[in-house]
């Protein structure tokens, strides 16, 4: 049981680091779904990742997309 508490811990961490795209088209698909399927919120996903939201609305602003917290996606 311990060994797959830790397994499972190890696992989730890795998850957090997984390289965010760079790309604004893949970064919007990316968020998107993070947002729809384990996020209730943009600050939630930012605070959990690591990155600073306005850099994130920056970059997607760029393709002309901002967050709408209505819908907790970026259209």
């Amino acid at each position: 049981d311990c060994l797959l508490s830790r397994g499972l811990g190890d696992v989730y961490k890795r998850q957090k680091q997984i390289m965010i795209p760079k790309d604004p088209v893949m970064l919007l698909s990316y968020v998107n779904t993070q947002l729809r399927d384990f996020y209730k919120s943009l600050d939630d996903f930012c605070e959990d990742r690591g990155l600073v939201r306005k850099e994130l609305e920056d970059k997607l602003d760029m393709i002309d997309y901002a967050y709408d917290p209505a819908v907790n996606q970026f259209v």
